[in-house]
């Protein structure tokens, strides 16, 4: 007999209940809102994507946004949700007008589930929609239906007014980054030409579209003007220019939405500028050297758009439109075995590449004096590329003679697991992860207590050179910064990356925070693209164990540990850890698991890599001396502090 598991073992979940037990399917991360992709900024999307896709039908042409005390309003001026629909629209699961083509075209949201899931998490979520003189509104707490109501209305303007409030009962303590909420506003504005968002007052507002984002968020000065082209159906546009940063530095786009995480639009757009510059140039360029230093944005419309994840940061769709073909009568079209006739227009990647290959071919050809500048930096790119390859391979002779690299490396079972389902290896490869530490101690101690599933660990022996300082080929010829570069499987290409998180693990002393700072830097200045789309984190592990004989507290700084005293009260032993050795295995395990915490390493897009490294690792100059000045503490202090 099967004990415990009886008819009454059996539940049904509402819509509102499912998503408030598993939120991570409906929106990605909970969070705080110290990260971008934390699931208060997808609510927010989620209802500025509704007001965008009325907009691209031709309705509204103002949206307003508040945000105050965790609390947001926003209000666009569309034709607002069918009144007497307008509880099932903001409620049920599955419904919605975005399942019909003839409504929203090429809208971010299919699945009806986004208003749903931002009601279900939020603490307090109103609904208000405007029609012809006449309103409807809704009032929900945690989902469940509190208040409706229709009447007629004095407001003239139609349209759709949602306020809510994330729950801190799910998202904890949590705040909104405005600089995070402004770089997703200017998004929609670059990619919705003619639209106005007003954020807290500040109105938003793009003539250029992408060639506006590329323009404002340039870092440095370009080689040549930025090439803009659009299509004429409005469904692609593209940005591109050279620089002399390493690296590739795209933007991406599918219906308005920011696809971070790139997908089939971005390989294609990397592909064609490859493709097109070979064939101009009649010469076989290799394809990273044709992108060394690509600066640009790629921006996609399609029907019925399929992401990777709710969070919708990368595209998964490999058509411009698949759909249903129907008869005459509306009926579904069957195929000869009796399945559905699936109506598919043409490949996103062929699309595309066809685009630049013809657009961009002319450009060139027209626009003479930007092609000698362009295949010198390509021969530049290849030449520079040529000469590091051949260190490189030397490099990993020399170390695989002397078996260096499996004593450096404890990989994950992810990459030869390959007997897993899809869906396991799919969330596997999120998971992945490889920490970075210094010193056999510290990895030693990792390496017993990871989860060797999807967990790495790559030891660094002693300090890397300072990358800002040195050549690309002193550079190369680092022996731990080629081993680290074959660890992370980007020799070639930052699309063949092993590991979804790349986790810095370093002694919180001044050896361990320089070693930090180095390893940085060598992201920063050649592999920029790691910390734009949020690969590179640094692993906070606790600085004091605080504990007495029947409770233990691990305490990240000054303010946790004065709370744990409080707590503890009697009979107190306070030990502070001033290295990741120090901490046993039987403990450290906690701290690498589901409680682990990670502190993202981010550069917004406005800041100048170039710039920040000069700052801290370049020259010592009066600049940076009144900033240490400014900033500096006593040996005590800072024992105080844990800096």
């Amino acid at each position: 007999m099967s004990k415990g598991y009886e008819d009454n073992s059996i539940k049904t979940l509402d819509g509102v209940e499912h998503i408030r037990l598993r939120p991570g399917m409906y929106i990605g991360r909970l969070g705080n809102g110290d990260n971008q992709g934390d699931g208060i900024y997808v609510l927010l999307k989620e209802i500025v994507d509704n007001t965008i896709d009325e907009f691209a039908m031709g309705f509204g042409k103002q949206v307003l946004i508040n945000i105050k005390d965790n609390k947001v309003s926003v209000r666009d001026y569309g034709r607002g949700i069918p009144l007497d629909s307008l509880v099932k629209a903001t409620s049920q699961l599955n419904t919605g007008a975005k399942f019909d083509d003839s409504n929203f075209k090429k809208s971010v949201g299919m699945n009806g589930v986004g208003t749903k899931a931002v009601n279900a998490l939020s603490l307090d979520f109103y609904v208000q929609s405007f029609r012809d003189g006449q309103t409807s509104w809704a009032r929900y707490k945690q989902g469940k239906l509190i208040e409706s109501g229709k009447s007629e209305s004095d407001e003239k303007k139609n349209g759709t007014l949602v306020e809510f409030s994330p729950d801190p009962e799910m998202f904890g303590n949590y705040h909104f980054n405005m600089d995070y909420v402004e770089t997703m506003i200017k998004n929609y504005s670059y990619l919705k030409k003619g639209l106005t968002l007003v954020l807290n007052g500040e109105k938003y507002k793009s003539d250029n579209g992408l060639l506006d984002l590329v323009n404002e968020n340039l870092t440095e000065t370009p080689l040549y003007t930025p090439i803009h082209l659009e299509d004429e159906n409005g469904d692609l546009e593209v940005v591109l220019t050279h620089g002399n940063s390493y690296g590739e530095n795209i933007a991406s786009f599918v219906n308005g939405q920011n696809t971070r995480d790139g997908g089939t639009h971005l390989s294609a757009f990397r592909e064609g500028v490859a493709k097109t510059l070979k064939e101009f140039f009649k010469k076989n360029y290799s394809p990273e050297d044709c992108r060394q230093g690509l600066v640009g944005a790629v921006s996609i419309k399609i029907q019925e758009p399929n992401f990777e994840g709710q969070t919708k940061t990368k595209l998964g769709s490999t058509y411009m439109w698949e759909k249903y073909l129907k008869d005459e009568n509306g009926n579904n079209v069957k195929e000869a075995d009796g399945s559905n006739k699936i109506d598919r227009g043409p490949s996103i990647r062929s699309y595309v590449i066809d685009f630049l290959t013809t657009h961009l071919d002319n450009y060139l050809h027209i626009n003479k004096d930007v092609v000698p500048i362009l295949e010198e930096k390509i021969k530049s790119s290849q030449a520079e590329r040529e000469d590091i390859s051949k260190i490189q391979k030397k490099t990993r002779e020399k170390n695989k003679r002397a078996n260096v690299y499996n004593k450096k490396l404890r990989d994950c079972r992810y990459h030869y697991n390959d007997k897993a389902s899809s869906a396991n290896r799919e969330e596997l490869k999120e998971l992945s992860s490889i920490f970075i530490t210094e010193g056999d101690s510290a990895s030693g101690t990792i390496t017993k207590v990871r989860n060797a599933n999807y967990q790495a660990v790559f030891s660094l022996r002693g300090k890397p050179i300072n990358c800002y300082k040195e050549s690309r080929k002193k550079v190369a010829e680092n022996e731990e910064l080629n081993l680290l570069i074959s660890a992370l499987g980007i020799e070639n290409d930052l699309e063949d990356l092993r590991y979804n998180n790349i986790i810095l693990a370093t002694d919180a002393d001044d050896d361990g925070m320089h070693i930090r700072m180095l390893v940085l830097t060598f992201f920063m200045k050649y592999y920029p693209e790691l910390i734009r789309r949020g690969h590179v984190h640094i692993l906070q592990t606790p600085l004091f164990r605080v504990r007495n004989k029947k409770h233990t507290k691990y305490c990240y700084n000054i303010d946790e540990k004065e709370e744990a005293i409080k707590e503890l009260k009697t009979g107190i032993e306070i030990t502070r850890f001033k290295g990741l050795g120090e901490i046993s295995s039987n403990e450290f395990v906690d701290f690498i698991g589901e409680n682990m915490r990670l502190d993202l390493v981010k550069v917004s897009e406005e800041e100048s890599i170039s710039d920040i490294m000069q700052f801290y690792m370049g020259d010592n100059t009066l600049e940076r001396q009144q900033f240490i000045r400014q900033n500096l503490r006593s040996e005590e202090e800072l024992e105080d502090i844990n800096l």
